[in-house]
């Protein structure tokens, strides 16, 4: 039997955690961090987006961090060939692939059979919805979307209108649902562990709420100037309609003012990390870990199983 490739993965919402325990793990095991996360991908989105910092990624190699322009595209299908390939190569190296990130469908589309990518496509109907969310707004199109597929509809967030359409053409060509294209299979390529980490809601959206006003500390809004102004990004670029730039278009237009935006970043990331949350509970196999208790428990269960794995 051929041995199946070794994986760590560490999900669970925004603000909880996963950058501290996926340090402490990569020394533990001797790994290199691999980003599931559809934001930090991107240069020069960094405060918005709350990379890790040059600092803290000295001693540890991570991948698919500001490796794109923010004028580029990424999806799921990008990220899952990126990381396959740096799963081989890091697993010929004999080093342990460590996936951290809160976008649970890039996980679960690495982790398991996923066919979304090959689905019919209609140029036409796309133009279509895109039409509608621009004549009635956004959230009619995702109200459309819940009539149809509700539980793709409650992964999304009705901002997120590209996804949305994306699930309605699927649809709409196929007669079948974004989830009935996925597998059911629940079969793994990777010989892999998965643990998700939550908190105590109140203490999660305090985290949330406090990150948010550190980000502004450190000069968010000075950095959606310079993507604005020196590199010439609107709204209708994908990497601009993440939470944490998107708000700040209403702003420029003199619609709302500073604090509102704020305000409204800190709503949205809550309200993300709700969607996380459910995401990571559909996932099979999950370890989840309360991180109000600290990283003692989730680091002892992982040396038990992980130590023995890579021995």
């Amino acid at each position: 039997m051929i041995e199946k490739p070794k994986v760590l993965l560490i999900g669970g919402p925004t603000a909880v955690g996963k950058t501290k325990l996926s340090l402490a793990c990569a020394k533990l095991f001797d790994g290199e961090i691999i980003s599931a996360d559809c934001v930090q991908v991107y240069k020069h989105l960094n405060i918005g987006s709350a990379k890790i910092s040059q600092k803290e990624q000295k001693d540890i190699k991570h991948h698919l961090i500001s490796e794109l322009e923010p004028t580029e595209s990424f999806n799921v299908d990008i990220f899952k060939k990126r990381a396959e390939q740096l799963i081989e190569e890091l697993n010929k190296k004999g080093k342990l692939p460590i996936i951290v990130g809160g976008t649970g469908l890039y996980m679960r589309a690495l982790l398991f059979p996923y066919s979304l990518g090959q689905s019919a496509k209609d140029e036409s109907i796309r133009e279509k919805y895109e039409k509608l969310a621009e004549d009635k707004g956004r959230k009619y199109v995702h109200e459309l979307l819940k009539t149809v597929d509700k539980k793709s509809a409650d992964s999304l967030h009705f901002n997120d209108v590209k996804r949305v359409i994306r699930a309605l053409e699927i649809f709409e060509v196929s007669g079948k649902t974004k989830t009935e294209h996925k597998t059911n299979s629940e079969e793994s390529i990777y010989d892999y562990t998965l643990v998700a980490l939550t908190k105590d809601r109140k203490d999660l959206y305090n985290a949330i709420n406090a990150r948010v006003d550190k980000m502004f500390d450190e000069g968010l809004l000075d950095e959606v100037e310079y993507l604005i102004k020196e590199k010439y990004l609107t709204k209708n670029h994908q990497s601009m309609n993440a939470i944490g730039y998107r708000e700040f278009f209403d702003y420029f237009d003199n619609l709302i003012t500073l604090n509102e935006v704020k305000e409204k970043i800190k709503q949205n990331t809550r309200n993300y990390a709700k969607r996380q949350i459910t995401w990571f509970k559909s996932m099979p196999e999950v370890n989840w870990f309360q991180m109000d208790e600290g990283l003692d428990k989730v680091i002892t269960f992982l040396k038990t199983r992980f130590l023995q794995k890579i021995n």
